[in-house]
């Protein structure tokens, strides 16, 4: 896989707290040029991405219930409705974690279906499970909930956590969602070598910021979320 096709993988990423609105134009501006399938930013920041991405195939994704995922349901569904409204064409939610870790599967269920019903086919849907929290069968329950409640793709994390995607996780996710879902690898893919090691695992999206790292090889772009 050559560094084009890996680019169109790619949701290039800034969810920091001290984004600013350069931070945006230039995020946008880098998607454009190395040809990333998306930016991924916070919601405050969606319709200034649609304008800098006018004209341009790079698609707008935000997060919703960001990072922890201890927002009600209707709170989560309110946020996927007005990022739709605002321009978003993909919104990333974080699943219930402490439910899930409750065994409150139908709460986590319902929490996700909320996401997924709020979204009505307007906006394609990740469903971030936060791998660093979850044993290997809580990923597995995570995953089957999602798919369950109609999500398009799971993905490890929201890069806030304790830890990042590993093509292990990639590959127990793969292995539970089968071929029809998604899975996209989020948080601690760095570099090249990273991306073709969660690529080879089943991811079919990677969630970065340090993007042009892994499609030109120059370490000194790296960055975190």
């Amino acid at each position: 896989m050559n560094s084009i096709q890996i680019a169109k993988m790619i949701d290039h990423t800034i969810l920091k707290a001290t984004t600013t609105k350069e931070d945006v134009v230039k995020l946008c501006k880098e998607a454009k040029e190395y040809g990333f399938f998306s930016v991924c930013i916070n919601p405050a920041n969606i319709e200034l991405a649609k304008e800098e991405l006018k004209g341009s195939d790079v698609k707008v994704c935000t997060v919703i219930g960001f990072p922890l995922g201890a927002n009600t349901s209707a709170v989560k569904a309110f946020e996927t409705k007005d990022a739709i409204a605002k321009g978003a064409d993909e919104v990333d939610m974080v699943i219930n974690i402490g439910a899930l870790k409750d065994k409150n599967y139908e709460l986590v269920y319902e929490d996700i279906k909320a996401v997924v019903d709020a979204a009505n086919k307007e906006a394609l849907v990740k469903v971030i499970i936060e791998t660093c929290y979850l044993t290997d069968e809580e990923k597995k329950i995570a995953c089957e909930l999602a798919v369950k409640a109609g999500t398009d793709y799971v993905k490890t994390s929201t890069g806030f956590g304790t830890g990042g995607s590993t093509p292990a996780d990639i590959k127990l996710m793969r292995e539970t969602v089968g071929e029809n879902i998604g899975v996209k690898a989020s948080g601690g893919v760095r570099c090249e070598d990273d991306a073709v090691k969660v690529i080879d695992a089943g991811a079919s999206r990677i969630g970065a910021s340090a993007s042009i790292a892994i499609v030109t090889g120059n370490n000194s772009s790296k960055g975190d979320y």
